[in-house]
């Protein structure tokens, strides 16, 4: 191994100077990624560990560092791990899903090269592949400003993560398993924080003080609400972008979606709930943490707070309050607001409308009516070795289609620096959350029934919030403006992850003719091939 890693570093630091620019810091890392015994809800199950943890590491980082993390995947099957808004500029390839990466073979190695190009925030990194997911391997990731960058608040006193999710008794196999007999999955058995069950975690604070918290939804399927005994929360940033500083009770968080919020410790001297419940659910999931104050005087006291369960206005009313900061930095010194989406004119409207059903007799979900199946190779590598027979773009259409569902390689093509117009619209009877990989976009209306024209009239123009995942209510639509500037092959995917698994996906390759650097970066020189590109080469090391 020893042997591998000075390779490695050998090949990794020739690509510094020619992929990132040299006066940028960079991180290192060494992950090695294990299968072990875990016991979030009691029982032992198989776990996906990253150095021996679970949650995997943290990742600190600061706006336009790179990171450069040494994957080795001592696991049984082969592994990938994607990186939840972090935008890969120019570089679709370090994206980590397996339309744009091969897998690391069981054994061996691959070494992720990221740049956190003008990006601030709270973001997460997960296992792509199969349904890994459910076996941990993820982990938090923190982009801080710039010192010299202003922040809208002070210093906090601590910055927390604190990943929440519903989780599985069965091992991922078992799932994954029932999923490939075209069966669903029943409804978790419990939800974690920070890998543990029930009051198995705490986060110590100073009376008196102020911390941030950063919660991620990583779970696999329910929006959970977050709250913590006596406290206000006061919003300050999603998935990249400062927020008006909203103080609020309790918080749904989508799955997949990040949120930071300042908790000031200005309560009595003793111990309190952190709750987190499900959304939407007829049966409702809690689980409980401690807030600890260093000089405490008690434990808890009373049953943990309640919050929403079921009620969509609440939750809609919410969402429509959270808005950018438009005089605060964001990665840049030039305030958020000097950026005026809603002045632009789109030049395409993208409607995607999810269905749910049968084909050969097995349970599929699909968008447009496409139900999405792997290539044999990956798309991204596919396109940049202009290998035949794997995708074909235009596979998916731009509207609903109300035909029955079928299975394709969908691929729908866009023109880089277009701006555009992507309606999520969400005719079933449960909440639905959506990501797209190399995006940030502003979720500019949302609400109930069926979209039409007519629901221009109502979007936010002015200060939507920017952020990479966003929720779709039942029987409801979400839309969003999106600026195609970053060239690639980008998933865009449901964050329910049977769902996802079982085709709620499509890429969207975005292209540029000009093979030029300046719009995208060539394929890296350590890039692992597979399928249909094994064999060749990617460029002279």
């Amino acid at each position: 191994m020893a042997l591998n890693s000075f390779r490695a570093f050998l090949s990794i630091f020739s690509l510094l100077f020619t992929i990132v620019a040299a006066e940028d810091p960079y991180r290192f890392f060494t992950w090695n990624v294990t299968f072990g015994d875990i016991y979030p809800l009691g029982v032992r199950q198989q776990g996906i560990l990253i150095n021996g943890q679970f949650p995997g590491p943290d990742i600190y980082s600061v706006t336009n560092d790179n990171l450069i993390i040494n994957v080795y995947n001592s696991l049984t099957e082969p592994f990938l791990l994607s990186w939840s808004g972090v935008q890969q500029r120019r570089n679709s390839y370090e994206d980590g899903v397996y339309g744009t990466t091969c897998p690391i073979p069981p054994g061996r190695n691959f070494t992720y090269i990221l740049q956190v190009k003008d990006q601030i925030g709270s973001f997460f990194y997960f296992p792509s592949l199969d349904f890994h997911k459910a076996a941990g391997g993820f982990g938090g990731i923190r982009i801080l400003s710039r010192p010299r960058i202003p922040v809208p608040f002070p210093d906090p006193a601590g910055d927390i993560t604190v990943l929440i999710g519903d989780w599985y008794k069965a091992n991922h196999t078992t799932l994954k398993a029932i999923l490939d007999r075209g069966k669903k999955l029943h409804f978790p058995d419990g939800i974690l924080i920070n890998g543990r069950g029930p009051n198995g975690v705490s986060f110590t604070v100073e009376q008196g003080k102020t911390y941030r918290f950063r919660i991620s939804n990583v779970g696999l399927q329910n929006s959970l609400n977050f709250r913590i005994q006596d406290h206000k929360m006061v919003l300050v940033e999603v998935e990249g972008t400062h927020t008006l500083q909203t103080t609020y009770s309790s918080l749904d968080v989508h799955v997949g979606q990040s949120y930071s919020v300042l908790v000031t410790a200005d309560q009595p001297a003793q111990d309190f709930y952190v709750v987190v419940s499900t959304r939407f659910t007829s049966q409702v999931l809690t689980t409980t943490g401690i807030l600890r104050y260093s000089n405490s005087a008690g434990p808890v006291s009373g049953p943990p707070p309640g919050g929403p369960t079921i009620q969509i206005d609440w939750s809609l009313n919410q969402a429509r309050s959270i808005r950018t900061n438009l005089t605060a930095s964001g990665p840049r010194p030039n305030p958020q607001g000097s950026y005026h989406y809603g002045m632009i004119n789109t030049s395409r409207t993208i409607r995607l409308a999810s269905s749910a059903g049968q084909v050969n007799g097995k349970q599929r979900y699909a968008v447009n009516s496409v139900s999405y199946v792997p290539g044999d190779t990956p798309l991204k590598v596919a396109d940049f070795f202009k290998i035949g027979g794997v995708f074909r773009v235009g596979s998916i259409s731009n509207n609903p289609t109300g035909g029955g569902i079928y299975l394709d390689t969908s691929v729908m093509g866009a023109d880089f620096r277009a701006f555009v117009e992507i309606v999520f619209e969400n005719p079933e009877d449960i909440i639905q959350s959506w990501h797209i990989d190399g995006y940030s976009f502003f979720v500019v209306g949302m609400d109930g029934g069926l979209w039409t024209a007519n629901s221009r009239n109502q979007y936010n123009l002015r200060d939507a919030v920017a952020r990479t995942t966003t929720q779709v209510y039942p029987k409801s639509w979400t839309a969003i403006y999106v600026a195609l500037d970053n060239v690639g092959m980008w998933n865009v995917r449901s964050e329910f992850w049977a769902r996802q698994y079982l085709g709620q996906q499509f890429y969207l390759r975005v292209y540029s003719p000009v093979e030029s650097i300046r719009d995208e970066f060539p394929i890296p020189k350590n890039a692992l091939l597979c399928g249909k590109a094994s064999g060749r080469r990617t460029r002279p090391l």
